[in-house]
């Protein structure tokens, strides 16, 4: 395991416990998410940075959700929008959208930068779907704008990755497709959207906390052991964590 440098904090080095698996299936990944880890591909893992335990998983809990006003605006505003749920692809225009996004976070927030290869995202989010990866993909006159990866587990949705054109950005899609993960899971009668990590202070996990009620775990528990849930919400009486 090699450390880099952390994408959270700054002047932090980050080190990752790597698990490939070549067949892995709905039951394996909903024990191993349930516990922390998350999925690129076919690569399930979790940090474990020295010195360091700053990244808790955190999920939001579907059956007692309540969707605010602006939440509701959100919706309504995408009325025209077309969604379409199916297995991962790789079109030119995945890759198209996936390097302009990324252009565009790197003039307006800094992220590091360089167009990605067909190889790189088959392996990212083609790549390891089996039966329980999915694409949503958002769609305006014929034009793809945006593209949430996820995974449809036994106990909920994992949200993996989300990228979309910033010609529009006034639909606020990052959160509709978050509130469509939510009402997803709500047909599917799954109760959990697991969020991935939340670190205190990082301004990429701003929007998280935005959509209560939530649950976060502390630490990765082992395949043996049941992971221990506890209610949590960010705001100004947050809930202690036990280190």
């Amino acid at each position: 395991m090699l450390d880099y440098e952390c994408a959270y904090l700054p002047e932090r080095s980050v080190r990752m416990h790597y698990k490939y698996v070549q067949n892995a299936s709905r039951t394996f990944a909903t024990a191993v998410i349930a516990r922390g880890w998350r999925r690129f591909g076919k690569y399930f893992f979790h940090p474990v940075c020295n010195g360091c335990d700053e990244c808790k998983s955190i999920r939001i809990d579907v059956e007692n959700y309540k969707f605010s006003k602006s939440q509701r605006k959100t919706i309504r505003r995408n009325e025209q929008t077309q969604i379409i749920v199916q297995k991962p692809t790789l079109t030119q225009a995945h890759l198209d959208l996936y390097n302009k996004y990324h252009a565009y976070k790197h003039e307006k927030d800094g992220w590091s930068h360089r167009n990605i290869s067909q190889r790189e995202y088959h392996e990212n989010f083609v790549d390891g779907a089996h039966d329980f990866g999915k694409e949503v993909l958002y769609i305006i006159d014929g034009k793809l704008i945006g593209v949430d990866l996820i995974d449809i587990l036994d106990d909920g949705i994992s949200a993996i990755y989300f990228f979309y054109d910033p010609d529009y950005a006034h639909l606020s899609l990052g959160t509709y497709s978050l509130l469509y993960q939510i009402k997803l899971a709500g047909i599917l009668e799954l109760p959990y959207i697991y969020l991935g990590y939340w670190v205190e202070g990082c301004k990429a996990f701003a929007y998280k906390p935005k959509f209560q009620p939530q649950e976060i775990l502390d630490g990765f528990p082992h395949i043996t052991e049941q992971p221990l849930w506890e209610k949590w919400n960010s705001g100004s009486e947050k809930l202690k964590i036990k280190n």
